[in-house]
C-alpha cells in the first residue's frame, strides 16, 4: 500500500521529475562547455626502504610492515610540506618572470607588473628559493608578491589541491600526479616537486646524521675514558696487593681445605681404631705378661723412637709441601726401616713359654707406632688447615673490591660497544649514497578524456535523485489519507465507498448525470462509484428509513454526497426526502431552491412537505438561522414528525453540520436511524478530531461507515466486489 501510494505520488509529479533534471543538465552543459582540457603528468620515486640491495649493508634485520608503512607515511608527509611546495612555487613564478612564454595565461595582477617590478620580484623570489625561506606576510612588499603568486595559481593551496601523492601498495615506489590545463606545467610541477623533495630530504637527513655522529663520537670518547679508568684502577689494585688471579687462587684454596678436612677425618678414625685395639690387648695381659712386655720394650725403644721421629718430621714436610710425592716416598722408606727394627726386636726378645702373649706383644707395638704416627699427622694437618683458612679469609676484602671493579668494567664495556656499533652504523649511512631517487620522469601527456558529458550526466542523475528524495521526505512526513484502506485502518470503521474529485462541472447537474445518452467516461465512472455507494448504504441500512450525513469538520462535501446519494436512490424507484439540517451552511437549500422549511414543518405551520411525483427528490430546506434542532421543537415532537415522514417516504437523508459543531450535529444523530460520515481525501486526522472518532464508536451499529470524498480516480480498490473496506476485527 505504501509503495503504491509513493508511486502514485511520483506519477503525480512526473513532469517535475522530468523538467528539473533536464533544466539542471542544460545549465551544467552551459557551465562546462568552456572548461579547458585537463592534462595529467605522473612521476615515480624509489624510497629504498624495502629494497634488499640498498638496505642489506645498513641493517640486516627485516623491516616490519608497520614500520615500513610508517616510514612511507613520513616520506609522503614531508613531501606535502608547505616548505617543499614553496620551492616549486618559486620555480614556477621565476620561470614565468624570465620567459616570454609562461606556463599558463598570466593573471591581471601579473600583467600590471612593470619591468622594474618584475626584476624586483625575480630577485626576491630567487633569494627566497636559495635560502628556502617563505615570504613574510608582515612585509607589505612580500605580501604583494604573495598575491601575485596566488593570482597565477602557484601558491601552496592551489598546487596541493591538484596534486596526488601516494604509495603503490606493497612496493617501494611513490607516485606523484598533477593535473593542470597545460601539459608542460603538469610535467614541470611533478619533476620539480620530486627534485626539491629529494634535495630537502637529503639535506635534512645528512644534517641529522652529522649531528648524530658528533654526538656519538663525544659519547664514545667518554665511555672509552671511563672504561680505561676502571681497568687501570683494577690493575693498580692487583699490583699493590699482589693478587694475580683471585678467583683461581680462591678456588685452589677451597680445594686444598676440602682435601685436608677429608684427611683429618680419616686420620682421626685411624687413631680411634688403634686406641680401641690397644685397649683390648692390654686387658688380655696379666702382671707377669706386662713385666715381660716391659723388658722387651726396653730393648727396642731406642731405634724405634728414632724412626718414629723421622716419620713425624717427614710427614710434616709432606703436608707443608702440598703432599709432594717425594716426601711420600721417603715416609714409606722410613716406615719399612721401622718395621724391620720392630721385627728384629721381636727376634731378640726371650721366648716366653706362652706363644699367644708374644703375638699380642707384636700387635701392641705395631698399633702404638701407628697411633703415634697418626697423632703427629693430625696436628700437622690441623695446622695446615688453619693456615689455609687464614689465607682464604684474607682474600674476602680483595674479592669485594675486585668484583666492584670488574662490574664497572663490564658495564662500561657494554656501553662502549653499543655506542661504537651505533657510531659505525650512522657513519656508514652518512657516507653511503642517498637511497631516495626519481626513477620515472614526468612527461607532457595528451589531455585526459573529457569529463564534461560525465558532469552533465551526473548533474541530471543527481537532480533526479534529489527530487525523488524530496518527494520521499514529503511522502514520509505526509500523514494525509488518500486511500479508502488508509481511512479504514486508521479509524477502524468500514468505508462504504468513495466519490471521485469532480473536474467536469457538468456533473454538478445530477439530473443530466443519469441521462442514457450521457456516455462521457468521467460521468460513467462517477455513476459507477455512486451506484456502489448506494448499494453499500442500502445494505447497511437494513430497513431503516432515516440516514444522517455528517463529517468531522465542515466543507468536506456533505451536501454534494447527500444530494448525489438521494438522486441515486431515486433511480431505483425509492421515495426520497432530502432534509437540509445544516443551519450553519444551508447549501442544499440554496442549490435546490427549496421553498418548504423544516422550521415550519416541526412547528405545524406546514402540514407535510409537498411530495414531487416527477421522479425527483423532495427537499425540505431551512432558513439558515442561528438555531439548533431542539430549539425549534421538543424532542418528542420532532421524533413524532419524523415518524410521520417515514410513512410517506422510503428513505430520508438528512445533512447535518460537522461534528465540530458539537450538539447541532448530535441532535440530528439522536433522531436518525443510521449515520454515515464524509471524509475528504488528502486530509489527515488531527488530534482535535480524535474525540469525534471516539464519539462515533459510541454509536455502535448506528454508524454505518465512511464515504471518501474528492478521491482520485486511481485511489485503488474501486473494483472490489463486495464492501469497499471492512474495519479491522
Amino acid at each position: 500500500m505504501e509503495a503504491v501510494k509513493f508511486l502514485n505520488l511520483l506519477k503525480k509529479h512526473k513532469f517535475t521529475l522530468i523538467a528539473v533534471p533536464v533544466l539542471v543538465m542544460a545549465i551544467a552543459f552551459v557551465l562546462t562547455r568552456k572548461l579547458p582540457n585537463v592534462y595529467e603528468s605522473k612521476g615515480s620515486l624509489s624510497a629504498g626502504l624495502v629494497e634488499g640491495s640498498q638496505t642489506m649493508m645498513l641493517d640486516n634485520s627485516l623491516l616490519q610492515d608497520t614500520k615500513v608503512s610508517q616510514q612511507f607515511a613520513n616520506l609522503i608527509q614531508i613531501m606535502q610540506m608547505k616548505r617543499v611546495y614553496e620551492q616549486v612555487s618559486y620555480q614556477l613564478i621565476i620561470h614565468d618572470l624570465t620567459n616570454k612564454v609562461p606556463f599558463k595565461k598570466t593573471s591581471k595582477l601579473f600583467d600590471e607588473l612593470n619591468p622594474d617590478a618584475r626584476q624586483h620580484a625575480y630577485e626576491v623570489f630567487s633569494e627566497r628559493y636559495r635560502t628556502r625561506a617563505p615570504l613574510s606576510l608582515w612585509n607589505q612588499d612580500e605580501k604583494g608578491l604573495n598575491q601575485v603568486l596566488k593570482s597565477m595559481g602557484y601558491d601552496y593551496d592551489a598546487l596541493a589541491k591538484k596534486m596526488r601523492i601516494y604509495r603503490i601498495e606493497n612496493t617501494d615506489f611513490i607516485n606523484v600526479e598533477f593535473e593542470s590545463d597545460s601539459p608542460k606545467l603538469s610535467a614541470f610541477v611533478v619533476n620539480t616537486l620530486c627534485y626539491e623533495f629529494i634535495t630537502y630530504y637529503t639535506s635534512l637527513t645528512k644534517d641529522n646524521q652529522f649531528k648524530a655522529i658528533q654526538f656519538l663520537d663525544t659519547m664514545l670518547q667518554q665511555k672509552k675514558d671511563t672504561l680505561n679508568d676502571q681497568m687501570g684502577g683494577l690493575k693498580d689494585f692487583k699490583i699493590k696487593n699482589k693478587v694475580l688471579n683471585l678467583g683461581e687462587y680462591a678456588k685452589t684454596l677451597y680445594t686444598q681445605i676440602a682435601d685436608l678436612e677429608g684427611r683429618i677425618q680419616q686420620v682421626k678414625k685411624e687413631i680411634e681404631a688403634n686406641e680401641g685395639a690397644l685397649t683390648n690387648i692390654n686387658k688380655k695381659f696379666n702382671t707377669n705378661g706386662r713385666q715381660f712386655t716391659d723388658t722387651a720394650q726396653m730393648i727396642m725403644n731406642k731405634n724405634i723412637t728414632y724412626y718414629k721421629e723421622q716419620i713425624t718430621s717427614l710427614y710434616n714436610d709432606y703436608i707443608k709441601n702440598k703432599f709432594d710425592t717425594t716426601y711420600k716416598i721417603k715416609i714409606d722408606s722410613v716406615k719399612k726401616l721401622l718395621e724391620k727394627e720392630v721385627n728384629r726386636a721381636d727376634d731378640r726378645t726371650p721366648l716366653n713359654p706362652m706363644e699367644a702373649k708374644q703375638n699380642l706383644l707384636n700387635q701392641k707395638m705395631n698399633l702404638e707406632i701407628n697411633r703415634d704416627l697418626a697423632r703427629s699427622s693430625v696436628k700437622s694437618l690441623q695446622d695446615e688447615y688453619n693456615n689455609l683458612n687464614k689465607r682464604l679469609n684474607s682474600l674476602v676484602p680483595y674479592e669485594a673490591v675486585i668484583q666492584s671493579y670488574e662490574g664497572n668494567i663490564n658495564v662500561a664495556s657494554q656501553e662502549y660497544i653499543e655506542i661504537l656499533k651505533k657510531y659505525n652504523q650512522t657513519n656508514l649511512a652518512y657516507n653511503s649514497s642517498v637511497q631516495l631517487k626519481q626513477i620515472e620522469m614526468a612527461m607532457p601527456n595528451p589531455p585526459l578524456p573529457s569529463k564534461k558529458m560525465l558532469l552533465v550526466a551526473i548533474s541530471g542523475v543527481g537532480s533526479f535523485v534529489f527530487c525523488i528524495l524530496i518527494l520521499f521526505v514529503l511522502f514520509y512526513i505526509d500523514d494525509s489519507i488518500q486511500y479508502a484502506g488508509e481511512l479504514a485502518n486508521k479509524t477502524n470503521f468500514t468505508v462504504l465507498g468513495l466519490l471521485p474529485f469532480i473536474r467536469n462541472t457538468a456533473l454538478l447537474n445530477l439530473n443530466k448525470l443519469w441521462e442514457y445518452d450521457n456516455a462521457d467516461t468521467e460521468n460513467r465512472d462517477f455513476k459507477n462509484y455512486l451506484r456502489s455507494l448506494r448499494f453499500e448504504t442500502a445494505d447497511m441500512m437494513q430497513g431503516a428509513h432515516t440516514l444522517v450525513v455528517t463529517s468531522l469538520n465542515n466543507n468536506e462535501g456533505k451536501s454534494f454526497v447527500a444530494m448525489s446519494l438521494a438522486n441515486a436512490f431515486i433511480m431505483v424507484n425509492k421515495r426520497v426526502l432530502l432534509i437540509d439540517g445544516n443551519f450553519n451552511n444551508p447549501a442544499i437549500t440554496a442549490m435546490t431552491g427549496a421553498d418548504e422549511y423544516l422550521e415550519d414543518y416541526f412547528t405545524d405551520k406546514l402540514y407535510q412537505p409537498h411530495r414531487n411525483y416527477d421522479n425527483d427528490v423532495t427537499v425540505l430546506g431551512n432558513r439558515g438561522l442561528d438555531i439548533s434542532l431542539f430549539e425549534i421543537a421538543a424532542e418528542d415532537v420532532i421524533l413524532s414528525k419524523i415518524n410521520e415522514l417515514k410513512r410517506s417516504f422510503d428513505i430520508i437523508i438528512i445533512e447535518s453540520s460537522g461534528l465540530n459543531t458539537l450538539n447541532q450535529s448530535k441532535e440530528w444523530i439522536n433522531m436518525a436511524d443510521k449515520v454515515v460520515a464524509v471524509f475528504e481525501c488528502n486530509k489527515s486526522i488531527s488530534a482535535a478530531e480524535k474525540p469525534y472518532l471516539a464519539y462515533l464508536k459510541t454509536l455502535g451499529d448506528k454508524f454505518v461507515g465512511w464515504v471518501l470524498n474528492k478521491a482520485d480516480n486511481n485511489t485503488g480498490q474501486s473494483k472490489t466486489k463486495k464492501k469497499w473496506f471492512e474495519k479491522k476485527r
